[in-house]
Parts: C-alpha cells; sequence; structure tokens
C-alpha cells in the first residue's frame, strides 16, 4: 500500500458522535481504493493454510495419538473450524477471493458446508446485521443481550460448550432449520415457521435439499480418512466441533458486540479487540479482531485490515483496543 497522508483534522470523541461519519471524512477515494482491493492469492493462501493445518493435526494424532495430543488437537481444530466459519464470512461479503465464483461457490463448499452454514443464507442473514447493528432489529442482538452477567453464568456458559452440549443442541436448531420448522438464524433466538400441511415427506424433502452440502462433506471426511488407515481421526473433528469450536465463537462473539452502547454509531456499538497468537490460533483467525474495521467498511478483506485499524489509530478514530480476557472481565461480574 502506498504511503499514506493523516487527516487533516484530528476528531475527538464529542466531534465524531455528534456527527454522522461518512468514509470519505476518513479516507481518501485513493485510501479506499487500496483498503478494498481483494486478492485470489490471498483468499486461496488462507484456504489453503487453514486446510494444512488441519491435515498436519490429523498426521500428529496417527502418530502420537496420546491424551494431551487429543486436547492440543481439539483447541487447534476448533481454531480451525472458526477460521472456516470466518472465511466463508468474508465471502458473504465477497471480500475473500477477488473472483465473485470463488466467493460464492469454492467458498460455500469448502469453508462453509464442513461447518453446516450455507453461504446464501447466511448472507441474507449477516447483512441484516451490518445494517440494524445497534437496534432491536438487528439479527444477532441475541448473542451480546446475555450480557453483562454474573461470572458464574459465563463459566456455566463455558461448561456447556466444552462438555458438548451446546454443539448437540446447535445441531439439533440446525436440523429444524434445514426441515423448515424454525427460521434460519446463526444468532440464539427462535422463530417458529408455519408448518399447516406438511407431511413427512416435505420434511424429509427439505432436510435432503438444505443439508446434502454438510453431509457429503462428513462422509468425504470419514472416506479420506478411512482409505488412509485411520477412521478413528474423524472423532477428532467432530469433537472439537462439539467442544472448542463453540466456546471460540461464543468468545468472539461476545468480544465483537458485548456490552457495547445501544446506538447506531458503529464506534459506539460494535468493539474491536487486541489479539496475540494465541488468540489468532482460536477465537480470532483471519483478523476477526479488527471488527469496527469491518463494520466500517465491509468491503476490505481481511489482511487489510490491520493496516485500516492502524489508519484509524493515528487518526484518532480508535483508542488502544482490550485484550480478550479485558473484555471477557467487561462481560461478566464476581458472582
Amino acid at each position: 500500500m502506498s504511503q499514506i497522508n493523516p487527516a487533516p483534522v484530528k476528531p475527538t470523541s464529542a466531534m465524531r458522535n455528534s456527527v454522522k461519519l461518512k468514509l470519505r471524512d476518513i479516507f481518501s477515494a485513493e485510501e479506499i481504493s487500496q483498503l478494498t482491493a481483494r486478492s485470489d492469492l490471498m483468499g486461496w493462501s488462507a484456504v489453503l493454510f487453514t486446510w494444512g493445518v488441519i491435515a498436519l493435526v490429523f498426521v500428529a494424532l496417527a502418530v502420537w495419538p496420546h491424551p494431551l495430543m487429543w486436547c492440543i488437537a481439539f483447541i487447534i481444530l476448533g481454531g480451525r473450524q472458526l477460521s472456516l466459519a470466518i472465511m466463508m464470512h468474508d465471502a458473504s461479503h465477497g471480500t475473500l477471493f477477488k473472483t465473485k465464483w470463488l466467493n460464492d461457490v469454492l467458498a460455500d463448499y469448502v469453508c462453509g458446508s464442513p461447518v453446516g452454514v450455507d453461504i446464501k443464507q447466511y448472507r441474507q442473514h449477516h447483512l441484516t446485521h451490518h445494517i440494524k447493528t445497534g437496534t432491536d432489529a438487528d439479527t444477532d442482538k441475541s448473542l451480546s443481550a446475555p450480557f453483562p452477567t454474573s461470572r458464574s453464568s459465563l463459566l456455566r456458559k463455558f461448561a456447556r460448550d466444552l462438555s458438548g452440549i451446546s454443539g448437540i443442541k446447535r445441531e439439533f436448531g440446525l436440523l429444524l432449520m434445514n426441515a423448515g420448522v424454525i427460521r434460519w438464524t446463526v444468532a440464539s433466538d427462535i422463530a417458529k415457521l408455519p408448518q399447516e400441511g406438511r407431511t413427512w415427506r416435505d420434511y424429509a424433502q427439505s432436510i435432503a435439499r438444505n443439508s446434502w452440502k454438510n453431509v457429503a462433506f462428513h462422509l468425504l471426511l470419514i472416506t479420506l480418512l478411512t482409505v488412509a488407515g485411520y477412521p478413528w481421526l474423524y472423532l477428532a473433528w467432530l469433537g472439537a466441533y462439539l467442544t472448542t469450536y463453540s466456546l471460540f465463537m461464543r468468545i468472539r462473539s461476545i468480544a465483537e458486540h458485548a456490552c457495547t452502547e445501544a446506538s447506531t454509531d458503529m464506534f459506539l456499538n460494535t468493539r474491536s479487540t487486541r489479539a496475540g497468537l494465541l488468540a489468532r490460533a482460536t477465537v480470532a483467525p483471519l483478523r476477526v479482531n479488527h471488527h469496527i474495521e469491518h463494520h466500517l467498511m465491509a468491503s476490505v478483506p481481511y489482511f487489510k485490515l490491520p493496516a485500516m485499524h492502524q489508519m484509524l489509530r493515528e487518526r484518532g478514530y480508535l483508542a488502544a483496543p482490550p485484550g480478550y480476557m479485558d473484555v471477557l472481565k467487561l462481560a461478566s461480574t464476581p458472582s
């Protein structure tokens, strides 16, 4: 990216809150063009790196199936499963790849299907979240509404995640959504759909139509592991998906919007979070911790978000972000 010039006026918090900011108030046209430039190469690198790490975890488990290695595998696989979900999220915005087909089709199969999410349904749900963030119409509001909560309540939520209870509930909800019983969502709210006149055949057809890509992925994974001589490795994928993936998704969600202001100002209703190597391997893959930046300009690909963050910091729009432990302390109070 070429040398950028700081904004001529460094805005104060009062200035920012009293005026409806536009992107051109913050960035020049050239900077916006640079920040929103997408890359097939960077998209492929993210996909191949994520699946490469997953493959290495399977190899490590096959060579050394020690209980400690299983624990490490669950942590790494849960983080890479979240990475797949984040890549699907980026593709829904059209930013993972430069080529539209790669975003709409390839990412759906290799990123969305492994975590049970259809990119078209997700896009419709998620874009409403962007438009309505901070309002009662926000499709993701139920994810941040319970916070702040007590420290003991937060720990119980984490326990449900790591015990697999949250994951099983999520899969049951996905089955009901695929059957057309409840409205599709990635949040925790439930809205029943009309069922009058539907038969068991309608439910079966709906499940088959909406679930086949996810089912095909699992069959392919089991087949590949069986051919390699290690079918039991599938338990590592399934175990991480039902446990650590659930935990990492919850922490990421808390960090993004929990305990922020009820406002339509994205600087106030969204949070960016500091992420070190451990956070990036688990709860914050693909720079998803730069969430204010993403809401400010969703057309910026993941690898440009750090530069955008630095520009906003230098121009006084953002303060130093908190770490994930700081956010969890904010989202919970001593019991």
